[in-house]
């Protein structure tokens, strides 16, 4: 029988020999438990150390810890003959990564061993999450990869080469991160374990006291779990900021002011009682209900904590340095709010303009307001909103009030169909319709209204009601993961779930999925599952639904965070109830439905990743040690920890005006080094390393190629007109006999269709194209994601991105498809990926010095320097053309290409030393820059016709005409007087932006860089005036030569004249001293004799000088003159 038929579930036949129930047991049993028998299940465990507790066994640390150690310089010093600059200073992290791996059954021990002896290495890739202040930290996408070192324990050991062991790293930290994610991967040798991912963030809410313990800064440690605060105690939502939180808290503990606090996603945790008063405020406008000491609402942000106790709010910011730059965090919890009666707090799952926001409604007499909290930097502030009046005080539309939607008195009456368009005119029960909330994901624009209902719109004005959710419960709280899956939690702790793109809400528990998953997990003896346990509450990780249940087991309560097997439990559910028995002959035939359209679906032909997901990657491997079995001291880890160190440094310090000629961070590192590589590795290789080290220079190097792995990235950065294309491959479902008039073509399409659900199709669109492969029953979509060009202004790198997102989804798969892997099944053919719209991270404006160098040097034919040249600050001359060329650097592929686009250059600041740079007023930038400036302040102009739309600046571009220097008289490098005898310089400081001139970007690239000049001419009247004092000088010089020559001769006499005195008396001096010493040696004789002798003497004395002045008189005379 021929025919076509139309699209459908199949009915593959299966046979059995037991009963039902005992093959849906094997059928349900995990994967890799029939497929992989061999297999160990293996798993990753990472703990943190710091230096002291690196070696110890069962050793691990909380992230408390921010600043960098100077400890690592001193085995720095070591290094003598090695790749490193000997006069920098090189830095540490303070903590380590421990890695071990542990299989079910096996001593951890024995396999860390033997997976050092087979080649294993464990591989990092630590993932810093980007700042919420943008304008304090750059935004970026980064990650690091390091291969981890072996270590030998510290423990005493009879074994000749090792007993216990571990793998280290070092824990890097970056400045505006406090939430890092920790991926360990295996290089590929040794025994297959499954890539892990940690949670390693820093804990701000922790000290270290002067004894080296830790103690909470919010309140006391409680270390007994009380079963009352668990059992019977309704589960409560977990609020926090998405991905931007290293700290979550959750209150509900009934009449305990205590908060469950955790910094590694409740993989551990701590009950923490608060230091908080606990006051109870009542008035006329908030009266008193009841008091109690229960926490209700708790929120987490970047660094700030908040609880509401009855209707008081607190909140306590963490010290966090790496955001703060400073200790900012409170020295005990900060009352707000005191004067209000607050009746919920709630959360803003998203930060927006550098800040995270949180809203406190009122009851009492600020009823239909609310308090709009506002945390920058950890600083918190209040708005009271609407400004003009209450929304109680009658709905009317205004500037700061907008009516969306009005909700219907009653449930509609869906009269059986799975949803329903809620238009006005459709007919309604007798239930009412009891709103307890609202939910709103950004990326795709669905919020949803819930209570005893389910409303869910696009576009905040038409709602579609989903009739499957049964009106008779009511929501508690939603869960979104914002990737597409909601869970919902009623207030009977039932948990439903809801794909978006469906109009179908599962019953994930209670259920007979539910059911069937938990007999097995009793099989397998499972720790995660008890007969009596409570949910404490619901939260998505990685896209994964997660459960925090408290257990009791043998008198033991115990609370454990576990995995709740979407996938598996609609599976099971869709097993248990679509399946046939037919009896053939002697024996039963069991059939089951396959809902899912196709058997294969394959993404191909993706792109390289970075260039979309804007993601930098540094990749680093341990130094070298000479040491037969590989092992690392603590001096080669704390060389690992300083190159880890310095690596991050440089990438920190890259983001400089000027542009290197190599565009790579590490290029500046080893530019003196490279030519010495092979020394470097004859002394390794003959083991002469200095401190038995050897450093790589090729190990520590920037990743600009990393490559797809066959999935959509976890997020798409797009920039104006860019598209992102990619091919899905699908392959239908058993194909039946084909021999109608339309060919075979159509029936393979009529099975299997693709969709693309765009979030914003005003800004961006989606072209689909599709390949019959009918010789494999299968078809190929090509889909194409493009920008429309006109849904962004212009901005800066990263900030203020619009979000929006694509769904790709296979008609009829939602909820059916469902692929096997290790790790357990995985839903198919629906894949949501957030898409941001706008300047992409990681792109940047650089001066182009090289070329501008190369360049200017050409055109004038010549080029004159600073006779103090600096390279990193090359100066130019004052009467050259100046031509200026910019780079767009791309940090994340490592592309550099001159930059085509059209700017703007004004001069933003100046002085005639780097000391003295100032920065200047609108109005003198105005003057300074502007051609229509009348006041004779220009600063420099061009021969460019082009100007911005006012005529206020002139626009410039590439092959721009150039620059000519003016420094007019009202200018401030009017009149530079020089500070030594070479000529006058000054400094400019130049802004360059394309904003509002180049349409080609959403980018606004703005770069400030200083400008050295020299050679500036002085004004016509200094000049003159240095002129006449210099030919004054000059003449005076010339007359006082002149008179110097003439007078020469009667200078050299008198010269003669005062010498020969001088002699005369110096001999006479001479002649004095010698006759009083022949008086004293007769100084015993007769007082007559001495009196006769001195008066002779006396005589000789007078007639010797009378004839010595006689003598010289007519020596005068007979001297001539000349």
């Amino acid at each position: 029988k021929c025919g076509m038929s139309p699209a459908g579930p199949a009915w593959p036949r299966l046979r059995v020999l037991q009963a039902l129930w005992a093959l849906l047991v094997v059928l349900l049993a995990p994967w890799r438990l029939w497929a992989i028998k061999n297999t160990q299940e293996c798993t990753w465990q990472v703990v943190l150390n710091n230096f002291e507790t690196v070696g110890k066994k069962d050793a691990s640390d909380r992230f408390v810890d921010q600043e960098p150690l100077y400890t690592v310089d001193k085995v720095f010093s070591l290094l003598v003959d090695a790749p490193i600059d000997p006069d920098e200073t090189y830095l540490g992290f303070p903590y380590y990564l421990k890695i071990n791996y542990s299989c079910k059954g096996e001593s951890s021990e024995a396999l860390v061993r033997k997976g050092h002896l087979t080649g294993l290495k464990p591989v990092v890739l630590v993932t810093f999450q980007s700042p919420v202040n943008f304008h304090r930290w750059k935004i970026e996408q980064l990650q690091i990869q390091m291969e981890a070192a072996p270590f030998r324990s510290k423990e005493r050991c009879n074994a000749e080469e090792v007993c216990l062991m571990s793998w280290y790293t070092p824990m890097p930290i970056k400045n505006g991160s406090v939430v890092m994610r920790v991926d360990v991967s295996s290089n590929g040798l040794g025994p297959f374990i499954p890539n892990k991912r940690f949670r390693v963030n820093i804990n701000g809410f922790l000290e270290r006291q002067r004894d080296n313990t830790l103690q909470f800064t919010v309140g006391n440690e409680l270390f007994n779990l009380i079963p009352r605060y668990f059992v019977n105690v309704p589960s409560r939502p977990l609020w926090y900021t998405v991905d931007q939180a290293p700290v979550f808290i959750l209150g509900g503990i009934p009449e305990e002011k205590a908060i469950l606090l955790t910094d590694t996603n409740f993989k551990d945790f701590f009950l923490v009682e608060l230091s908080i008063d606990s006051c109870w405020v009542g008035s006329f406008y908030c009266p008193p209900t009841s008091f109690t000491a229960t926490i209700y609402d708790a929120i987490a942000t970047e660094s700030t904590l908040f609880i509401r106790q009855n209707q008081l709010i607190y909140y306590f910011t963490g010290t966090y340095t790496t955001l703060h730059e400073s200790n900012r965090g409170s020295e005990r919890w900060v009352r707000v709010l005191a004067n209000e009666c607050i009746k919920k707090l709630c959360p803003v799952h998203f930060h927006s303009n550098g800040s995270e926001y949180v809203m406190a409604l009122t009851t009492g007499k600020h009823e239909g307001y609310v308090h709009f909290g506002t945390i920058t930097d950890g600083r918190v502030s209040f708005e009271l909103l609407p400004r003009q009046r209450s929304v109680c005080n009658g709905i009317l539309v205004s500037d700061y009030l907008v009516v969306l939607y009005t909700i219907p008195e009653f449930i509609p009456d869906a009269r059986g169909l799975e949803f329903l368009m809620v238009l006005g005119t459709e007919s309604y029960t007798n239930f009412p319709m009891v709103p307890k909330g609202m939910s709103y994901n950004p990326y795709n624009n669905l919020l949803f209204i819930w209570g005893n209902f389910l409303l869910q719109s696009y576009n905040s004005e038409n709602f579609i009601y989903l009739a499957d959710f049964p009106k008779e419960l009511s929501i508690k709280y939603l869960v979104n993961s914002f990737y597409g899956d909601t869970a919902i939690v009623t207030e009977t702790e039932e948990i439903w779930y809801l794909l978006e793109g469906s109009y179908q809400v599962y019953k994930l528990f209670p259920s007979k999925g539910w059911e069937v998953h938990v007999s097995l997990q009793v099989m397998q003896q499972s720790s995660l599952y008890a007969p009596n346990e409570t949910m404490v509450t619901l939260f998505y990780e990685d896209h994964r639904l997660y459960q925090l249940v408290y257990l009791i087991d043998n008198q033991q309560g115990r609370l454990v965070k576990r995995l709740v097997p979407v996938e598996q439990l609609l599976m099971y559910q869709q097993i248990s109830t679509d399946y046939l028995l037919e009896r053939q002959g002697s024996h039963l035939t069991l059939s089951f439905t396959n809902f899912c359209p196709f058997t294969v679906m394959r993404l191909r032909d993706l792109p390289n990743p970075q260039i979309y997901t804007r993601q930098e990657r540094y990749r680093a491997q341990p130094p070298r040690v000479l040491e037969p079995g590989g092992f690392h001291s603590d001096n080669s880890l704390a060389v690992y920890q300083g190159l880890v160190y310095y690596l991050l440094w440089l990438h920190s310090k890259y983001d400089k005006p000027y542009a290197d000629p190599v565009h790579d961070p590490t290029w500046r590192w080893w530019k003196n080094k490279k030519q010495d590589q092979d020394y470097y590795f004859y002394l390794a290789s003959n083991w002469r390393s200095a401190g038995s080290v050897h450093v790589d220079m090729a190990s520590y190097e920037k990743i600009y190629d990393l490559k797809a792995e066959n999935e959509l990235p976890e997020r798409i950065f797009l920039d104006k007109g860019t598209s992102y294309r990619f091919s899905v491959f699908l392959t239908a479902g058993e194909p039946e006999p084909l021999c109608t008039v339309s060919g075979p073509s159509f029936q393979v399409q009529s099975k299997v269709g693709l969709a693309v659900v765009l979030a914003d199709p005003e800004c961006i669109e989606a072209v689909v194209k599709e390949k019959v492969l009918v010789n494999r029953n299968s078809v190929l979509f090509w889909v194409t994601l493009s920008d429309k060009r006109f849904c962004f202004d212009q901005g800066i790198s990263g900030h203020h991105l619009m979000k929006t997102s694509m769904l790709l989804k296979v008609v009829g798969s939602s909820g059916h498809c469902f692929q096997n892997t290790h790790q357990g099944p995985r839903m198919q053919g629906n894949l949501m990926v957030p898409v941001l719209i706008g300047c992409p991270p990681g792109k940047r404006l650089a001066f182009d010095i090289t070329y501008t160098l190369e360049y200017n040097r050409l055109q004038n034919k010549h080029y004159f320097d600073c006779v103090h040249v600096d390279p990193e600050m090359p100066c130019f001359l004052f009467r050259d053309i100046f031509y200026p060329f910019f780079l767009i650097q791309d940090l994340v592929t490592g592309d550099s290409g001159s930059f085509q686009g059209s700017y703007v250059l004004k001069v933003v600041g100046g002085g005639p030393t780097l000391d003295t740079i100032k920065e200047y007023s609108e109005e003198d930038i105005y003057r300074f820059n502007s051609p229509l400036d009348k006041t004779g302040s220009l600063i420099w102009t061009t021969r460019n016709t082009t100007t911005t739309e006012d005529s206020a600046f002139n626009i410039l571009s590439h092959n721009s005409l150039g620059i000519e220097w003016l420094c007019m008289e009202n200018s401030p490098c009017h009149d530079t007087i020089p500070h030594s005898i070479f000529a006058s310089e000054f400094f400019f400081k130049v802004l360059v932006s394309n904003r509002g001139v180049d349409k080609s970007t959403y980018c606004d690239y703005q770069l400030t860089f200083q400008l050295h000049i020299h050679g500036l001419p002085l004004s016509a009247r200094r000049a003159f005036l240095i002129l006449m004092v210099s030919a004054s000088l000059i003449v005076g010089l010339v007359i006082l030569y002149v008179i110097s020559c003439l007078l020469s001769p009667y200078v050299v006499k008198v010269c003669n004249v005062l010498c020969w005195k001088i002699n005369n008396i110096v001999a006479w001096e001479s002649y004095i001293y010698s006759v009083a010493s022949d008086t004293r040696a007769f100084s015993n004789t007769s007082g007559t004799k001495s009196g006769e002798s001195s008066g002779g003497i006396s005589r000789v004395v007078s007639m010797v000088a009378g004839e010595n002045k006689t003598d010289t008189k007519e020596t005068l005379r007979k001297k001539p003159i000349s």
